[in-house]
């Protein structure tokens, strides 16, 4: 055979070859806390459930997954839980806003999904259906706040799981009562080896931590690492309402706590939040953490994009607290990135 019948040949063999599609990138979006209820909710709903997303809408639109944590239950009715000194309560409108916003997914893994107890629960359920929105951490018994949330996005299965660490722990679900999903070992590590072996990746949420405290207490970093152990790629922590630190622990990688996002509070600790987006795409996985204003005076509970130098002080305070994680995130024109 000469050469160029060999080389027909050969061009012949691979045009017969099936196409190897190139990975494509998958984003998933999460933020903190977001409360929009209280005394207020007068002002929330002058100015629109809407309004408080107006501030991250282009953000969270280049997300293929948003997830929050919905820090109230959404409910007209309920018996509410006088066990502790903060209780609440959302207008339904807040549920077709969040779907507007983006969000697919939330976490009900908290400490006031029961604050109105089960009746409030299996309405908020409801709402969250009837805008289209999924939840993980929370159900009608253990069996159904134990089950995990699976997309198939670009070929890939991603799968979410939500557990809450915090107290009351008559808020968690039993075998015959509605609650949330206890954090406890036994519980998270066998429903995360349960995912890993349907999914390509798995996120995990936690509620857990400090209110208001920016340092990570030992249990925390005991189930983020025992988590990522079972199986998962990534953790995500919420409750203490302000930033603590980032660590990168084997192929995973934990937030230990977002801070707030959309938060109806006047509180003036809770002053910077981030939106975090994981970027999937074969074996490349990185992180970019995208800073945000919070503070109620100056942004009114809708959370605002930081750039420039107030963005590169939020990451210095962030590196800061990472410190003990041996993490470091990085700039990179602009963004701020962490391979994981």
């Amino acid at each position: 055979m000469n050469r160029c019948a060999l080389s027909l040949t050969l061009l012949f063999m691979l045009l017969m070859l099936p196409a190897i599609a190139p990975a494509e990138e998958i984003i998933i979006n999460a933020v903190g806390d977001v409360m929009l209820a209280g005394h207020w909710a007068p002002s929330i709903r002058k100015k629109g459930y809407s309004f408080p997303f107006d501030g991250t809408r282009a953000e969270l639109a280049l997300g293929d997954i948003n997830l929050a944590n919905l820090e109230s239950p959404i409910a007209n009715g309920g018996s509410e839980f006088s066990g502790k000194k903060y209780r609440f309560r959302a207008e339904a409108a807040l549920a077709p806003a969040l779907r507007k916003a983006s969000f697919q997914l939330v976490t009900l893994a908290n400490n006031h999904s029961m604050d109105f107890g089960a009746d409030a629960l299996s309405e908020t359920l409801q709402h969250l259906e009837a805008a289209g929105i999924s939840w993980i951490g929370a159900g009608e018994n253990l069996a159904e706040a134990r089950k995990r949330a699976v997309y198939s996005v670009k070929g890939k299965k991603i799968a979410f799981l939500g557990y809450s660490l915090t107290q009351p722990t008559e808020f968690w679900a039993g075998a015959r009562r509605a609650g949330t999903t206890p954090g406890l070992e036994q519980i998270y590590t066998a429903d995360i080896a349960r995912a890993r072996q349907e999914a390509d990746y798995v996120i995990v949420s936690f509620h857990w931590g400090t209110e208001g405290s920016s340092s990570t207490r030992p249990y925390q970093r005991t189930a983020a690492h025992k988590a990522i152990d079972a199986g998962a790629d990534a953790v995500i922590g919420h409750h203490p309402h302000v930033l603590q630190g980032v660590e990168r622990y084997k192929n995973g990688i934990i937030f230990y706590s977002l801070g707030n996002f959309a938060f109806a509070s006047s509180s003036k600790t809770a002053e910077f939040g981030a939106l975090i987006r994981l970027r999937l795409n074969g074996s490349t996985r990185q992180a970019e953490i995208v800073p945000l204003d919070v503070l109620a005076g100056r942004v009114h509970f809708q959370p605002k994009v930081l750039s420039g130098e107030r963005a590169a002080a939020v990451i210095k305070g962030l590196n800061r607290l990472s410190v003990p994680f041996n993490t470091r995130i990085e700039s990179r024109d602009g963004h701020y990135l962490l391979s994981f």
